[in-house]
């Protein structure tokens, strides 16, 4: 897929015809569901590991996804369903104009998995407040659309029926110059006015807040819940956090931090050289 993805965009690129990209799911249930972490795992497993075939998929992955956020045409992302992964962080974090809608789930629980969020999420996560993204970041917690909108990963929330003729609609745009273009494209995505979005994590803001400080550490976060008077929602924080790589958890939780005071390449290349170093380790 990416090195699919890689093509069409340098066609569009190149093509004056293609005045903007929209990218969306192949299927009606999923924008991503990270997929591609099967065929990687069966990359990494196999003897072919010996040659590193998978640091390539991470390499080129990361050089589309930063590609796309210097690309020089709008790209609208429609994250319409289940959103995981370094879909989400990568290629649709690049856009211009991100949209969700109530079928969106979105979630990058690398950390489950002995990994981190990645692909510049250490970068544009930093515009969330810190306990949000550290919350994000260490847990995988799932986002509904109204919740990736007030974490800033997401610019509107429509109705999903919203986006069945918005090709009719963009047909319809004329624009001079890219920012009227990225204006005539949100104009295009509004939703009726009698929208109406509901943050789910709002209920539990204050919580987050409490707990998820940066002073102290994993450690402090994780006293700190058990501390608390127990709730579905401590308990289940909680038990997701004590159930993840103790040291990708460390490893996720500095890198966020430090990622708040570096570039979009740093980033990407801190990543990197942590996803190298996991997966060597793993293997030898």
């Amino acid at each position: 897929m990416i090195g699919r993805l890689s093509q069409v965009f340098e066609r569009c690129r190149t093509e004056d015809a293609i005045l903007a990209v929209v990218l969306r799911g192949g299927g009606k249930k999923a924008f991503c569901a990270a997929g591609d972490i099967r065929a990687l795992y069966g990359s990494v497993r196999s003897d072919a590991t010996r040659d590193k075939t998978w640091l390539q998929f991470f390499i080129d992955e990361y050089r589309v996804d930063y590609a796309i956020h210097n690309f020089e045409k709008p790209v609208v992302a429609l994250l319409d369903g289940i959103a995981m992964g370094g879909a989400v962080w990568g290629s649709p974090q690049g856009a211009a104009l991100r949209i969700v809608t109530e079928r969106t789930r979105m979630a990058m629980p690398e950390t489950r998995i002995g990994m981190l969020p990645d692909v510049g999420a250490t970068n544009f996560m930093g515009k969330m407040p810190l306990d949000m993204e550290l919350y994000v970041g260490l847990t995988g917690a799932m986002l509904s659309g109204a919740d990736a909108v007030a974490c800033g990963l997401a610019d509107i929330c429509v109705p999903s029926p919203w986006l069945c003729d918005f090709v009719q609609r963009l047909e319809t745009l004329h624009w001079d110059g890219r920012e009227e273009a990225i204006d005539s494209l949100r104009r295009a995505f509004v939703p009726p006015a009698n929208t109406e979005v509901h943050p789910q994590l709002e209920a539990h803001r204050e919580q987050i807040r409490a707990h998820f400080s940066a002073a102290g550490g994993i450690e402090s976060i994780v006293r700190s819940l058990q501390q608390d008077t127990p709730t579905d929602w401590s308990t289940a924080t909680l038990a997701n956090l004590t159930s993840n790589s103790p040291c990708m958890l460390e490893v996720t939780y500095h890198a966020l931090l430090r990622g708040r005071q570096l570039a979009l390449a740093d980033c990407f290349r801190m990543e990197l050289g942590i996803v190298y170093r996991a997966i060597s380790e793993a293997i030898s």
